[in-house]
This record gives structure tokens, sequence and C-alpha cells, in this order.
């Protein structure tokens, strides 16, 4: 069991982060567990002619076989929305002695050895990250770059405004409620309690001490997570709220877009399945990939919804996530006799 212990300034010098690199390193998973990550698996089968062409012993030996992975591989975010080349660059330059004695620790952890092709590179750890930076580098290029991380990025920010919103209603309890189940916070104390023993066992109490926390959502996790080994804040990582929406158009799972007929009646059919498609905040560029149209497209019928008060609109960085409003929700579930009046 962690916990943090909360300052004055504590709270206030929290903040949150989505990491291009941490998401990259984190999909690997979703290959070997595929139980587990069922809306990822139509993007995966999109790539894989792609991702043959990588150098697949390497990257598919960075998760070991029970979804640990080496510490060197996901360094914290230094901004709330790093760029992946930064990332990489910054993952690329860690000392050799780290690099191999994480993958040590990693495997140690699991109870497992690494496998050869890990195993060959540990007594040169320098040719061993500068590999594994190749490997990710043109994984990141060939595979998630294009059209999986838009996506994948559109549904961390949507998860990233929902919390904001919630920490200005309901405070910082109903924050870390609302985060995942293995948090709890109690005066002043956000508690992580995990189920594994091996974590358990490195359980410890932390004074944040003005350095605050990182809060970072992905869509790889199955629960939350702590960092405490790196310098600066301590991290907690958790499930991103909405992640199942990844598979949506993709032919796994998602709720059903297609419009109903009452409602597509009254404001049309392409407004009503965008309407439907909101549940889960999304920026015009995402929609757009989504419905196969043109930004622009997208662009009109968001504003129309929105002056309609049907739509909010959420900045977050250089995106602008459109999600429904409270009248959007009852018109998209049908319930008469919004607003009052007799």
């Amino acid at each position: 069991m962690f916990e943090f212990r909360f300052g004055v300034d504590d709270l206030a010098a929290t903040w949150f982060a989505c990491s291009p690199l941490q998401e990259t390193v984190l999909s690997l998973r979703a290959r070997r567990f595929t139980a587990y990550y069922p809306e990822q698996q139509p993007w995966i089968a999109g790539w894989q002619s792609r991702y043959e062409t990588l150098d697949t012993a390497l990257l598919g030996s960075l998760v070991t076989p029970n979804a640990f992975v080496p510490d060197f591989l996901t360094p914290r975010p230094t901004a709330p929305r790093p760029d992946f080349a930064a990332e990489l660059a910054g993952m690329a330059a860690a000392p050799p002695e780290v690099v191999r004695a994480d993958v040590l620790a990693a495997y140690r952890s699991d109870g497992s050895a690494p496998p050869p092709v890990l195993a060959g590179l540990l007594d040169d750890p320098a040719q061993l990250v500068a590999r594994v930076a190749e490997a990710l580098e043109a994984y990141w290029k060939r595979c998630l770059a294009p059209a999986w991380w838009p996506r994948a990025r559109s549904v961390l920010e949507a998860d990233i405004v929902y919390r904001g919103r919630m920490l200005s209603e309901r405070g910082a309890e109903g924050l870390f409620a609302d985060l995942d189940f293995r948090l709890s916070w109690r005066a002043g104390v956000l508690t992580l309690d995990d189920a594994n023993p091996a974590v358990r066992a490195l359980g410890t109490s932390v004074d944040l001490a003005g350095r605050g926390l990182v809060l970072m959502p992905t869509l790889f996790g199955r629960g939350a997570q702590t960092d405490i080994t790196q310098l600066g804040p301590p991290l907690v990582s958790y499930p991103a709220r909405g992640k199942a929406t990844m598979a949506e158009g993709l032919g796994v799972g998602g709720p059903a877009t297609a419009p109903n007929g009452p409602l597509a009646a009254l404001i049309g059919v392409p407004r009503a399945r965008l309407l439907a498609l909101v549940e889960t905040p999304a920026s015009t560029t995402e929609l757009a990939h989504r419905l196969g149209v043109t930004p622009g497209a997208v662009s009109r019928h968001l504003g129309a919804l929105a002056a309609a008060g049907l739509l909010e609109r959420n900045r977050h960085g250089r995106s602008v996530l459109y999600g429904r409003s409270a009248l959007g929700d009852a018109l998209v579930a049908g319930r008469p006799h919004l607003g009052g009046g007799g």
C-alpha cells in the first residue's frame, strides 16, 4: 500500500499529463494479452503487415510474461503534453547502467529470465538502448502515429478534461474517488492499494513536500499504479475513462452510433450521428477520422449543435474537445419534457 501525504501546496502543484512514449511502450502489452485489451485488437490487425517489418523480437521482449516493462522505457513526463521525439530522446539518454539494471529488475520481478534478444545485449547496454529507441521510433511512425495516436490522444485528453471538471465540482475527494478503485482519499492522504503481493511489498508512505503529484491516464492500465523511483514529483497512472471507445467504428465493442429515427428526423442524420458519437468528448479531427468525412464538414455540424446547446466545448492544449451537454444527453436518450414548464 502506498500513501501520498499532501501538504498545503501539494494539491495546487498536482497536474495531469499524457505521454505518447508511455502509450507506445505499453501498447505492446495488447499484442500479448489480447483478452485484456479487446478494443485494441482491430487496430493491431490493421497494422499487422507493417508491424512484421519491424524488429519484432526486440519489441516483444520489452514486455515480460507478467506485463512488466523496464522502468527506463517510461520516463516521467516533464510537461502535460510532451512530444514523442523529445520523450524518445530522453529515454535514449538513460545511463547504460540504469538500462541494464531496469531490464534485470523487470524480469526478476516477473520471476523469469530475459529472452535471448535482450540477454545478448545486456553486456552492451548502450547498444541495447540505441536499438530499442530505433525499434520504438519505427513502430511509432509506421503503426501508431498515422491514425491510432490521434484517436488515443483524443480519449486521453477527454479524460483529463473530465477530471478537471470533477476537481472543480467535487474537490479532491471527488476527483480521487472517481479515478480508480485502487485509490482512496481521506484527510489529505491519497492511498493506493494494490492486491498484487509483489506491489504491496514495495508500499511506503510518501510525503509530497511541495512537489505535488503527476496524474496520467493510460489506455493500457488495469488499475492505478505509481512510480516513486524517478526524480521529480511522484506519478500515479490510472485507466483512462472512455478507453473502450477506441474500438468504435472498427467492428469491435463501443456503443452503437446509428442515429435513432426521431432524433435523426429532428436534427438530420449527420448531426444525430455526431451527437451519438460524443458521449465521450472528441476533437474535430478525431470525429472526422471516425466518420470518414472532412474536418470541415464535421466542424460545421459541431458548430450548429453547440449553438443549439446540445454540445459543450472544452479546450485542452491545442485541441478543442466536444462533448454532449445535459440537453444533448437527454435528446439522445429520448427523454421528453426537457427544461421544465407545465
